[in-house]
């Protein structure tokens, strides 16, 4: 029997449309994982923290999507990704369904009771009709386009464009510098993560007739720069924007997008071909609305987030492990938070991690964690790097 709230056990189709699902993002997990640009903090326990995350994330993720599907379509929560400044993302998209089905992998050679595809189907269900909903083209993952996430529309992208400024050598080495400090100081706010950041496109400007021959942007948002949901934040204070989105307009330069919101180019070092620059933000209060920053604010922007990232270091580097774990542990739990937000029952789900593991377990996960890199796969294949759901055992 299903326990109170939770979806009835899965017939045979309901079964095949799990599988399916599973099947679609296996090899993709896989080559992403593989692919990606590997990081081990010398400092925090990231793989350990993912681990604890993702099992909690396998335990707790459908009720949370149920409450907020409850609540609003997921197809609509979806589409209300599609404007600047907004969470609700490619990256977050791919890490719904990725975390619970991360977490089924390891808590299943656990305990396969656990295992019990009614549940993951509700993820997964959720994953799909918001991923559709945020890309808007019948597609559900970058994946499936070569590398395009275009998911703002012809004024947003004619507002970027158009109000990009030209850049000396001068100005594109300060710029160069400015963005480096940026990005490093939101990979340690969201704790040696990447969400900090997102890119969108590539436009072809030449083709949309808002610039020159071989000129290709690419948009680059970047996340609550200033104090948020997470505890440690308060060091983001004096962070003058917490949304920036900027307009990178690159010359001969070939641009993907993948799942994790990253671009990768050719040739890899694309800011050297960074031709003209826009900067806006965006809050929270006009979602989606974008309002100029001048080019000379990204300075300042930049020494108070090096002044930020400082002072969270030292906090940082005075915590125990299990501490670091918990806050790791709640920046990847939380990447479905922005959807609950958008339909407005974020309240109504409690964030804490962890939560429902043992402690005994958290123990296991943290030590298995420090034990193995975060992108090793010994003995995987990729169309069954999740393996699908297995029929329950006849009992005469």
């Amino acid at each position: 029997m299903a326990e109170s709230g939770d979806a009835a056990p899965l017939d045979e189709a309901g079964r095949r449309r799990c599988d399916e699902l599973i099947a679609y993002h296996s090899p993709l997990a896989y080559r992403l994982t593989t692919e990606r640009t590997s990081y081990q903090s010398q400092m925090i326990p990231v793989t350990s923290y993912i681990l604890v995350a993702c099992c909690e994330a396998f335990l707790r993720y459908p009720e949370a999507v149920r409450v907020i599907t409850d609540a609003v379509d997921p197809a609509q929560i979806g589409a209300a990704g599609r404007r600047p400044g907004s969470r609700i993302n490619t990256v977050h998209l791919w890490s719904i369904a990725n975390f619970h089905l991360l977490g089924r992998k390891v808590m299943s050679q656990f305990d396969p009771s656990l295992d019990r595809p009614e549940r993951t189907l509700e993820v997964l269900e959720f994953w799909d009709a918001a991923a559709r909903g945020f890309r808007g083209d019948g597609t559900r993952s970058a994946d499936d386009t070569g590398g395009a996430i275009r998911v703002y529309d012809d004024p947003v992208v004619a507002t970027l464009a158009t109000a990009a400024t030209p850049l000396s050598d001068d100005e594109r080495t300060e710029v160069r510098r400015h963005l480096a400090s940026l990005v490093s100081y939101l990979f340690l706010l969201y704790f040696d993560t990447r969400v900090g950041t997102g890119d969108t496109g590539p436009y072809d400007l030449a083709a949309l007739g808002l610039g020159a021959p071989g000129e290709t942007m690419v948009v680059r948002d970047l996340y609550q720069m200033g104090r948020s949901s997470f505890p440690w934040s308060d060091v983001a204070e004096d962070v003058p924007y917490q949304h920036l989105v900027a307009g990178l307009v690159l010359r001969d330069v070939e641009a993907r997008i993948t799942d994790f919101g990253t671009v990768v180019t050719e040739p890899e070092d694309y800011l050297d071909r960074l031709v003209r620059l826009s900067l806006f933000t965006t809050d929270d209060a006009a979602p989606g609305e974008l309002r100029p920053v001048p080019l000379e604010d990204l300075s300042t922007v930049a020494a108070a987030a090096r002044a930020a990232e400082r002072v969270l270091y030292r906090r940082i580097a005075r915590m125990d492990t299990m501490e670091m774990v918990r806050c790791g542990a709640e920046v990847y739990f939380t990447f479905l938070r922005p959807f609950a937000e958008v339909a407005g029952v974020a309240d109504r789900i409690d964030w804490a991690v962890p939560r429902d593991l043992a402690p005994p377990m958290v123990d296991l996960l943290v030590a298995a964690g420090e034990s193995v890199s975060e992108t090793s796969l010994p003995d995987e294949r990729p169309d069954t790097y999740y393996l699908p759901t297995v029929p329950p055992t006849s009992t005469a």
